[in-house]
């Protein structure tokens, strides 16, 4: 399941992506807009900017852009900056793999389908891009 800040980034990002081409968006602007606290907005688009994915401008005509074209930003790399693993089990990442703590099993089938699981949301998420999120 997406956690609430991981929404909120998705939330904060679409809107971004629809202002484009409007210059620097203010963050109390996106937060209005959007209804995402103001403080938690702040903390994630701090982390989207030290990923390389917005930048800011302070002073006026200041606010967030994008650094890295929308186009070509995949739905997947968002959740995994925010949300962290996408897939279901530790023992099934691929960027965040550890041992389940309680497994016990030589051979486990919850592990096998959540490979599955995995492999269909990763073709998605990786195919679609914050560009998506917009009509």
């Amino acid at each position: 399941m997406l956690s609430k800040k991981s929404q909120y980034a998705f939330k904060a990002l679409s809107y971004l992506v629809e202002k484009r081409n409007d210059g620097p968006i203010l963050i109390s602007e996106i937060a209005d807009h959007k209804k995402i606290p103001l403080k938690f907005l702040e903390n994630i688009l701090l982390e989207l900017k030290k990923a390389g994915i917005l930048d800011s401008k302070k002073g006026k005509g200041g606010g967030y852009f994008f650094k890295e074209n929308p186009e070509n930003v995949k739905l997947a790399k968002i959740i995994r900056l925010v949300n962290g693993p996408i897939a279901l089990l530790p023992c099934v990442s691929l960027n965040f793999y550890e041992n389940c703590e309680d497994c016990t099993e030589d051979h486990c089938g919850l592990h096998d389908v959540l490979i599955e699981v995995r492999d269909a949301s990763l073709n998605i998420l990786e195919r679609k891009t914050l560009m998506d999120l917009v009509d």
